[in-house]
């Protein structure tokens, strides 16, 4: 076969929450022949490790001649219970949006490394054992203001930069994919699961794919920045669209809030965090997005994602049951009652936390 299998250093790669004990038993063939043909391969001492980060591709540590890196390969059918399917072509969109950042956030993004664009796949940094991913370091209590002001600076200059870039329009003109990837999974189908609510979250999906304002990550998440004592990372970009910042703005925060869920009744200071959050992004952004225009769209949204994260498609793993009936209450009242401002939401959230006994 030439290359082969070893799932290494478990001690190492558990610590960080990237093996998958779930991981298929071999790469499989058909791709080990591609890597082989494109030169990503070479020799006969190669070994490949499977590793995950999420549910919609194949990652693989590759450690070939004393060199380690990465190559990722987007899904079809990505790995959740309900039908899911997304055109693989966004592995192509998440390489251009490496590309775009590191222009002017080179540390920012993993190095790509040379290679064919448009083969459903690419190879890129390895991050090694001085990164932890944010959301491990969130779920073991370390609730760091630093590490949320360094993702809002990170996100607010890319919000910047690409505000009104007539380049970046054209480059990630990909609604298909996001509808595919974020408003069907996400907004459609947890609007269908909730009739009284089916019409505002399919008005709200109509507005944000009409939305064109910068460059959106679209999978801005704890999960996806790597962080170490010197650097911050964004990792997985396959949703970048052009489109409205208030979706990576509200997906964060969606998580943010989740996490202090999950602690609960120990405060470790999420609130602090979303409130640093904010205001550095603000900074960072300037006068290239209006954040009164912005903050109303982030509230909606915020909303509607924290019950997708219930009821829709790609639910959250960590909450007991009572929490996700909680948070399904929680955020149902919100939309109903019309909130527009995240002062109604990130104060009572954390209050109503803390002071309901059925949760604890």
């Amino acid at each position: 076969m030439g290359a082969t299998l070893r799932v290494g250093a478990p001690d190492l790669l558990e610590a960080r929450g990237i093996i998958d004990n779930n991981a298929p038993p071999a790469i499989p063939a058909d791709f080990l022949n591609t890597l082989r043909r494109d030169g990503v391969l070479h020799g006969n001492d190669a070994k490949i490790t499977p590793l995950t980060d999420g549910v919609s591709s194949e990652i693989f540590r590759v450690d070939q001649d004393g060199d380690t890196f990465v190559v990722k390969r987007a899904l079809a059918k990505l790995r959740v219970k309900d039908d899911w399917t997304a055109n693989v072509n966004r592995n192509r969109y998440e390489q251009l949006f490496i590309e775009y950042v590191a222009r002017f956030l080179p540390r920012a993004v993993p190095h790509r490394r040379p290679g064919p664009r448009d083969r459903g796949y690419f190879a890129m940094e390895f991050l090694g054992s001085e990164f932890t991913s944010w959301k491990q370091l969130l779920l073991r209590g370390e609730a760091r203001v630093e590490d949320a002001e360094r993702a809002a600076t990170i996100l607010g200059l890319i919000h910047a930069h690409s505000a009104a870039d007539s380049e970046a329009a054209r480059q990630f003109d990909t609604t298909a994919n996001f509808i595919q990837l974020r408003i069907d999974p996400y907004l459609l189908t947890t609007g269908n699961r909730h009739s009284d609510l089916r019409d505002l979250f399919h008005a709200e999906s109509q507005r944000l794919a009409s939305t064109r304002q910068c460059l959106v990550h679209g999978d801005f998440s704890p999960k996806n920045l790597m962080v170490s004592a010197s650097r911050m990372v964004i990792l997985d970009c396959e949703v970048a669209w052009y489109g409205d910042p208030a979706f990576d703005l509200a997906f964060l925060f969606t998580h943010l809030l989740l996490k202090g869920l999950y602690h609960m009744p120990r405060q470790i200071g999420l609130e602090e965090m979303c409130i640093a959050f904010w205001n550095r992004y603000v900074e960072e952004v300037g006068k290239a997005i209006d954040p009164w225009a912005l903050e109303p769209r982030v509230a909606r949204l915020l909303l509607m994602l924290l019950l997708a994260r219930i009821d829709g498609k790609s639910t959250i793993e960590y909450l007991r049951k009572q929490q996700a009936e909680w948070v399904r209450q929680f955020s149902r009242a919100g939309i109903l009652a019309g909130y527009s401002r995240l002062g109604d939401i990130l104060p009572r959230w954390f209050t109503d936390i803390n002071e309901c006994e059925a949760l604890r």
